[in-house]
This record gives structure tokens, sequence and C-alpha cells, in this order.
């Protein structure tokens, strides 16, 4: 299947250059996406783009990934309502190498001529000058020309730096060196980049009468129309130390049945024939949840590893299994990163020192509950329990009922965890 026809079906596809698809299908073609510094970690709204260069691939075309080392200095505005702070270079730098580590865990930089690469595009312009650079590029565009662009229009009235303006120049003398100099003949992106991406088809055909290619892809949104890639605690990171590996696991696990075909279609590598037999049975069974176990499973394999997505299956079984003997298996950490601020009451260790009743530690103490005659309520309707024991009105806690001398599990009901923490 050609690489067009493979986000058509994933329901990928946003827009297309005419001429873009005939040219995939005649040659082997280097496109190229960029990625911004602006955190030491891809998000798992980056992997839409990731794996647009991995089907690109797949599709017997090379990838270029251009880590945004210049344009990380401006700031793209496409898609912001106000300027971003300015990072310092050694901050850019940082979060640099930590992209970089990251995009070589998906594409094969060792397969022959449509081998992967990866670029830093403040390689080509650390020696050009601010006069070289108006001269040789902002001359071929206007003002007008300019203006029209979706991220600048949206900007007028709430106001845009020269800085910020000028980055659809610096996007696009990218496009410009990499067709130079890499016979780079096709440029990659999400929907909101379609703007800066023909700057640049448009600067090559000003600068030099050469001809240049784009493609985007839609802009992953859930269901209920906000932004797909976000939890309440923020950002899911590909990077376990900013997201673990549970997290990332759960939030694909929890995916609505609304959002779920949608996104297995785009962050699977499996194929048509076998995600449309997966959906199939999906919908014959929606309660035994198929696709959101197939996306958590292969995406956190993928991002991760095999085993690390097996410690994270095995702590969701332990959490919301039966057995507080398997719970007490888990690390410190592994039991703090299974449970988000939301849901983590922080008390005073003293208070465990002499026992103390359930109806004040979660009524009162820790607010599981929002007074203290709903939690004696529910515990009275056999409706909590603590350590994975059923917990009745005349039950005590005391100091050596706390895990690692500091943990206590309650769960309200069959569904709502929530962790005590002793200080």
């Amino acid at each position: 299947m050609g690489f067009v026809d493979e986000l058509k079906w994933r329901n990928m596809l946003h827009d297309i250059m005419p001429g873009t698809e005939e040219l995939l299908n005649k040659e082997m073609v280097t496109g190229y996406i960029g990625f911004d510094p602006t955190a030491d970690s891809l998000g798992i709204g980056n992997m839409v783009q990731v794996m647009t260069l991995l089907h690109f691939q797949r599709s017997g075309h090379k990838p270029m990934a251009v880590i945004g080392g210049a344009t990380g200095r401006v700031g793209d505005p496409s898609g912001k309502t106000a300027e971003r702070s300015l990072m310092t270079v050694q901050e850019i730098q940082y979060n640099l190498d930590c992209q970089k580590k990251q995009l070589e865990k998906f594409l094969d930089f060792n397969c022959g001529k449509n081998s992967a690469e990866i670029v830093n595009n403040y390689d080509w312009f650390k020696d050009f000058s601010f006069l070289d650079f108006i001269r040789e590029v902002g001359k071929h565009l206007s003002i007008n020309y300019m203006l029209a662009k979706d991220s600048v229009q949206s900007r007028l009235e709430t106001g845009m730096s020269f800085t910020e303006f000028t980055y659809q120049l610096i996007q696009g003398y990218d496009f410009y060196w990499l067709w130079k100099n890499k016979n780079v003949k096709l440029q990659l992106g999400g929907s909101d980049q379609w703007g800066n991406i023909v700057t640049g088809t448009e600067l090559i055909r000003r600068k030099d009468g050469g001809e240049a290619f784009a493609l985007t892809t839609q802009l992953i949104k859930k269901a209920d129309g906000s932004k797909f890639g976000k939890s309440e605690g923020g950002n899911i990171w590909l990077d376990a130390k900013k997201t673990s590996v549970y997290k990332f696991y759960q939030f694909l696990l929890n995916v609505t049945d609304a959002d779920a075909p949608n996104l297995f279609r785009i962050f699977s590598l499996k194929n048509q024939q076998e995600i449309e037999a997966l959906e199939k049975q999906h919908n014959e069974a929606p309660h035994l949840r198929l696709l959101q176990k197939a996306l958590a499973e292969e995406v956190t394999a993928r991002v991760h590893s095999p085993e690390a997505l097996k410690r994270a299956q095995e702590t969701t079984d332990i959490l919301f299994g039966s057995s507080f003997e398997e719970f007490k298996k888990l690390s410190e950490e592994e039991i703090e990163d299974a449970f988000d601020a939301d849901i983590t009451f922080k008390v005073g260790k003293e208070i465990f020192s002499n026992e103390i009743d359930a109806v004040s530690l979660l009524g009162e103490q820790a607010t599981v509950f929002p007074s203290k005659g709903e939690a004696k309520k529910t515990i009275q309707g056999n409706g909590v329990s603590i350590n994975k024991q059923k917990w009745s009105l005349d039950k005590k806690i005391n100091a050596a009922d706390l895990l690692y001398g500091k943990y206590l599990l309650v769960q309200k009901g069959k569904k709502n965890y929530y962790l005590i923490v002793a200080n």
C-alpha cells in the first residue's frame, strides 16, 4: 500500500499538495518533520508525527527528523495565543539531546538507502548573519504573503513580536536548505503547520525555480473536542521519569470507547486487515475493551519496552486485585507512581501513634469523604476497604497498618482507590 493510502485508511491525512502522491508513487522520496525542543521529552501527542515518519519509512521512503536547535530559539507561534518565553542555549541543547535519544528508538537508522536521519537546523543557521538572511530569504516573500498566514492572523489583535513573525521564514528556509543540500522534496507535519510548510515550497519556487511538496496529518482531538495527550496531572510524556510507565499504560488503557478506534488506527503498526478484525471483535463485545488493551500494550512496549509493559500490567493486576500480600510486593516508587496527586492524601504520622477510627481518618484527616457523616454511612454499608480488607466502624487503625511505615491503601466502592501517606 502506498504511503498516502496508508494515511487515508488510518484517518490521518489532512491536506496534501497536488502532485505529492504521484511523486511518492514514482520514486523513493526524502521527507522530513520538524520537532520543537520546548521540553526535554516528547509527549504522546508527538507520537502522531513519529508514526507518520514510521509509516513513511515502511512505505519505502527516507524519513528525516529535524531537531529545531535554531527554530527553538524563536518559538513557533502556530496555535499559540501568547508568545512563549525564550529558552537559554543550554536549555535548548539539553532538550535536543533528550529528544534525539527518543527518536532513535522508533526509526530504523540502518536499513540501506531509506535509513532514517536526524539533523539539527542550528548547523546551517549558526553562521548565517542577519543581513545575509534578510537579503537571501526575506526579499523573496512579501509582507502581505506572511500576514495572510493563520498563525499570524490569529495574533493580530493580541500582538506578535517581530521574532515570532519571522518564524515562518526560518522554517521556510529549513525546507529550502534541505531541498538544496539533502534532496528533500517533501515536508510533513500536523495540520497547524500547513502555512509554515507551504512557505518553504514557495521559497524554493521563488528563489531557485524548484518544486517541493507538502502533506499534513490530522491533529488528534478526543471525541469530546479536548486535546489528546493530557491527563488531569498534565502532559503524558514518553520519558518514564516524567510519566511513569504505569501511568502511561493506564492513560492508554482508559481511553473512551469513542476514541479507541481512531487512536488505535493511528498508533498501531498492525495492518488494515488485522485492525478491522479487531475493531469487529471490539464492537461485538465492547465491555471487554479489546481495542484499549491492544492500544495500551502495543504503544507501551514500543515507547518503553516489553519488560516495562509487563511490570505495568502486573502493577495494574496487583492494585485492582484482592490480595494485600501482592500489594506489599510493590516498591515505594511503584506505589506512589500509581496514585495521582488528586487521589493521594498526606497526613501527619503522629495520628497513628494511637489508634484512630476510620470515620475520623477518612472524613476529617484525609478527606477521602466530604464529611465524617458520609464516611460513616459508606462504612456501615460495607463500601470501604483498607489494605484490601473490608472495614467496619468498630475496627481501629494504627501505625502497624502502614505499609513501609507510611502508606495506607483505601478503596471506596469497587473502582475508587486512594493512597494515604503518613509523613
